[in-house]
């Protein structure tokens, strides 16, 4: 017994139960919140893409203009002296050294310009540097002989201290030469001109000024043959740390892991020089780490979840007091309940105010508890309903079993046991569909409700699999399985009517008997189910006895 004032076992299973209001200011406050969740990681994830093709596009049209750039004063460039070679009078050595140091004075860009002979002797030359020097081995005057020549970045070591550099630094140039020639083509000497490199420097810091809000921007510039020429100090001269990068793009960006550990969006573009100039094949790469890029998405996505736990704060309040209108009188009916339910006689369930559903469940639930109370009729019917295969009114396998259990259990007695399946019965289902299956499965049952005798118990298992036991009683024959057998089959293989369509479906039938097979029930129902299945393998639409040396072995 529960001692006076201790609430039984019961009462505190209830009192620990979450109570409506309670269940539903919670609910409000996880469905907000996970909305907002949601959002905000969606919200976020699309602002990033949209924000990462952005600053993607944006790079690779830094490096887009700076490649055009680069190609463009090349092209002006080699245009220059190509022009300037054409001049007669450059021949004479005089006015190539008046025309040379004028050209020097208006173009800061260019460190050296000079003229040579045939033989590549240094004819005039600015600020009569290597003046009568021999650069006949040289790149610049050996192409400069063939034509027009625009050489890559390159060292020079014979003007190191003698151009405006940086201290330490030995000088980097671009050549550009053409050939000085006579009336009939044949070459004379030669133009030639060292630019400075510093030009490109100049151009990024062109480019780069109006960006300066881009924290950690980096630009590079890559010759034809990957190396870095322009970077930061510890890349120049070096190929690019990220080999894959130039391999796969054209003109475009990624966002890629550099060897430093840190993710960067990278825009690549490509000089493919402009008109009659072929180009360099410099490469320019512009980069920012992704951190940054992405940190003003992380911001608007921890705002809006932000905002989803104080509305979720507040949708919660709000949903505790509008579930007190629903949790009062709900709380009446379940007291009510409770009380029928410890067996106090004399209550009944409250008619109570409020929502319309909810004094319709008072209603109904007073309905039911009159029936329950004062009808046995229901509570029989209610017990059949749980027997009973819906779909066919045939028993189902809870009351086969309970029936097989109760007819067997004393040990007395013996019984024939038949399991059947329908052979076909799948293809109808995908053809014509489930409610076409279940008119099959309907008339069916019926059919096989009609061929076994008034003691006899068939019923359906689940599915397409019905079972039927045959008890033998005293002073009766035995059943003829095999005659009963090909009744049942024949039965089933006339054909069933669907919307005016006529289909047919098959059976298999296995067949065991108690206690003659085994004294155990449960092994004679087993010896059943081999025998049908022994039925299916040797060709379907047949029945088969269960015997221990044919399906027996096979088992």
């Amino acid at each position: 017994m529960t001692p006076l004032g201790q609430p039984s076992g019961k009462s505190k299973r209830r009192n620990r139960a979450l109570g409506l209001r309670a269940t539903v200011a919670v609910t409000v406050a996880i469905l907000v919140l996970g909305s907002t969740v949601v959002t905000g990681l969606m919200v976020g994830s699309g602002a990033a893409d949209a924000l990462k093709q952005e600053i993607g596009d944006s790079m690779t049209g830094l490096a887009q203009s700076l490649a055009r750039q680069l190609d463009s004063t090349m092209w002006a460039r080699a245009n220059q002296i190509a022009a300037l070679s054409r001049i007669e009078a450059l021949k004479d050595p005089a006015v190539a050294q008046s025309t040379i140091d004028e050209l020097k004075r208006r173009d800061p860009t260019i460190a050296w310009i000079g003229m040579t002979n045939a033989d590549g002797r240094v004819m005039a030359a600015s600020g009569g540097l290597l003046l009568g020097a021999d650069i006949s081995t040289r790149p610049v005057h050996q192409e400069g002989m063939k034509g027009l020549f625009v050489g890559d970045v390159h060292e020079a070591v014979a003007l190191r201290g003698k151009v405006p550099y940086l201290e330490g630094e030995t000088p980097k140039f671009v050549d550009v030469s053409a050939p000085l020639q006579r009336a009939d083509g044949t070459p004379v000497g030669v133009l030639a001109a060292h630019y400075s490199w510093e030009w490109a420097y100049a151009s990024i810091r062109q480019l780069t000024e109006p960006l300066s809000d881009r924290r950690e921007l980096t630009l590079y510039i890559l010759s034809a043959d990957g190396s870095v020429l322009i970077g930061p100090d510890q890349a120049v001269g070096k190929p690019l740390p990220v080999p894959a990068l130039t391999a796969k793009l054209r003109d475009g960006w990624s966002a890629d892991r550099w060897p430093d550990g840190v993710t960067y969006v990278t825009g690549v573009a490509y000089g493919r020089g402009l008109h009659d100039y072929a180009g360099l094949g410099w490469t320019v790469i512009a980069r920012q780490p992704a951190n940054l890029v992405f940190a003003e998405t992380n911001r608007l996505r921890l705002s809006i979840i932000g905002s989803g736990i104080l509305l979720a704060l507040l949708f919660s309040v709000i949903g505790w007091f509008a579930a007190g209108r629903i949790a009062r009188p709900l709380g009446s009916i379940a007291g009510a309940a409770e009380r029928i339910g410890d067996g106090e006689r004399g209550v009944a369930i409250p008619d109570v105010g409020g929502a319309a559903e909810i004094r319709r469940l008072s209603v109904s639930l007073r309905d039911m508890v009159d029936s329950l109370t004062n009808k046995d009729a229901a509570l029989m019917r209610l017990e059949d309903i749980a027997y009973e295969d819906r779909l066919t009114a045939l028993p189902n396998r809870r009351y086969f079993e309970q029936y097989v259990e109760a007819s067997t259990g004393s040990g007395g007695g013996s019984a024939t046991m038949m399991y059947i399946d329908l052979d076909g019965f799948k293809p109808v289902n995908d053809r014509l569909g489930h409610d076409a299956g279940d008119a099959v499965l309907r008339q069916v049952g019926g059919r096989l409700a009609s061929i076994f005798r008034d003691d006899d118990v068939i019923a359906r298992l689940g599915g397409d699999e019905f079972a039927a036991v045959l008890p033998r009683r005293a002073g009766r024959p035995a059943p003829d399985t095999e005659e009963l057998a090909s009744r049942i089959i024949a039965a089933v293989n006339e054909p069933v009517s669907i919307n005016g369509e006529k289909v047919r479906v098959g059976c298999s039938i296995g067949i065991a008997s108690w206690p003659e097979d085994d004294g155990d029930m449960a092994t004679v129902m087993r010896h059943a189910d081999a025998a049908l299945y022994k039925a299916k393998r040797d060709g379907r639409n047949r029945a088969v006895r269960w015997t221990r040396v044919e399906v027996g072995a096979e088992g």
